[in-house]
């Protein structure tokens, strides 16, 4: 009886992993975690130029329930989840699990979503679960967050728990197909960065709740390296100047929408300014860093948005 509700909750689970550029042996151990979980998987390839990328792409379209979508250019992680969401109601799934192309889900993170997110429903509208996670290099757990002021009150959470909370990173979220019909997808235009918070506090304006399920794990890795910062317990994310100016334009832009909460706005704009001052002061390349930030500043106060000019 439990194989056959397994198999009934892989079966309804359509999930998609968008790539570009990654790295080989990770992106394998993502996958592999993840498929049995789950009823069909789209990789997505956002352009990567890699021959042997290109050949491993050929090499899993010919597995059992993988389809790869090659797509000419890079459209961005928001677009490429649309796209999925197409394909996965065409194909009469349900449920939309979302993945990046370095988290590894544990064994029973799909059954347990799935379980968790059909018992809150029962409760209330629910827009999406996701799963705990933990740095892969280094092992630090991630909180849920529900966001306050001055800071956010960041919650972790015991064994049995489902937390409520304010956003869900993409990597890992489960949605049900029926609600993004009625919020909406993803906003291509963001292009990466606050994809997930714009969409999560869309949903919470719609009156849906999101949660956080502590018995659902997953390794994920956040920021291209991270380092230590005396004084600091966590070690600080840090990401190269692309990323810079998608998420500087990206919080500006996000600071005149009408779904957002002001409460965000408020404590986030202290924490810009850190940021900028960080990422040129102390981190290399700094020159670099702070063209892009400028740049992502200026663009997204000129409300323009897609990739990245140039």
């Amino acid at each position: 009886m439990q194989a056959e509700c397994s198999a009934l909750r892989r079966e309804d689970v359509y999930a998609v992993v968008v790539t570009y550029r990654p790295e080989l042996p990770l992106l394998e151990e993502a996958i592999n975690a993840v498929l049995p979980q789950v009823g069909r998987m789209l990789v997505f390839d956002n352009a990567t130029a890699d021959l042997q990328y290109k050949a491993w792409l050929d090499q899993a379209e010919a597995r059992e329930r993988i389809e790869v979508l090659r797509s000419p250019a890079n459209v961005g992680l928001g677009a490429a989840i649309n796209q999925a969401w197409q394909r996965a109601r065409a194909a009469g799934f349900r449920h939309l699990l979302l993945l990046d192309q370095d988290s590894v889900a544990d064994p029973a993170m799909v059954a347990t979503l799935h379980d968790a997110l059909a018992r809150l429903r029962r409760e209330r509208p629910v827009a999406a679960v996701g799963p705990a996670f933990h740095d892969a290099r280094d092992g630090s757990a991630a909180p849920f967050v529900r966001i306050g002021f001055p800071l956010n009150h960041k919650l972790h959470g015991a064994p049995g728990q489902c937390i409520e909370c304010d956003f869900l990173i993409t990597s890992g979220s489960l949605l049900p197909l029926n609600v993004l019909e009625r919020i909406g997808g993803m906003d291509a235009g963001l292009f990466i960065d606050n994809v997930d918070l714009d969409w999560s506090f869309r949903a919470r304006s719609h009156g849906h709740a999101l949660y956080g399920v502590c018995d659902a794990g997953m390794r994920h890795r956040i920021g291209d390296r991270l380092r230590r910062v005396p004084g600091l317990r966590n070690p600080v994310q840090i990401h190269g100047p692309v990323r810079l100016y998608y998420m500087m334009r990206n919080r500006v832009l996000l600071y005149r929408r009408a779904h957002v909460p002001r409460t965000w706005v408020a404590q986030d704009v202290p924490r810009l300014l850190l940021k900028f001052a960080g990422m040129s002061l102390f981190v290399r390349p700094r020159l670099a860093n702070l063209r892009a930030m400028l740049r992502g500043i200026a663009h997204g106060i000129a409300g323009r948005d897609g990739p990245m000019p140039g």
